[in-house]
């Protein structure tokens, strides 16, 4: 079984965009490599900043929902909680 991701990616002009994916290092490639979210395609480069992960879509799908609610202002406090690098 796959694991299913949501996460955030802060694109060049500093704006942050939320999806989902079950491979997270091609999606990220795809939005880098102009082929991603139409959002990205005039945002590039973007940046992995969050990601969690899920053990089904259901369940990954229902928490992008949640983040793209968030504020701005609440979306770089979960970032700053759980810092990847």
């Amino acid at each position: 079984m796959h694991d299913n991701y949501v996460y955030l990616l802060r694109c060049a002009d500093g704006t942050l965009y939320c999806g989902w994916t079950t491979d997270l290092e091609a999606r990220v490639q795809a939005h880098n490599n102009g082929i991603g979210a139409k959002y990205t395609r005039s945002r590039l480069p973007v940046e992995l900043v969050y990601y969690e992960s899920f053990p089904t879509r259901h369940e990954a799908l229902s928490r992008e929902c949640q983040i793209k609610r968030l504020s701005r202002r609440e979306k770089l406090a979960l970032i700053k909680s759980k810092a990847i690098i």
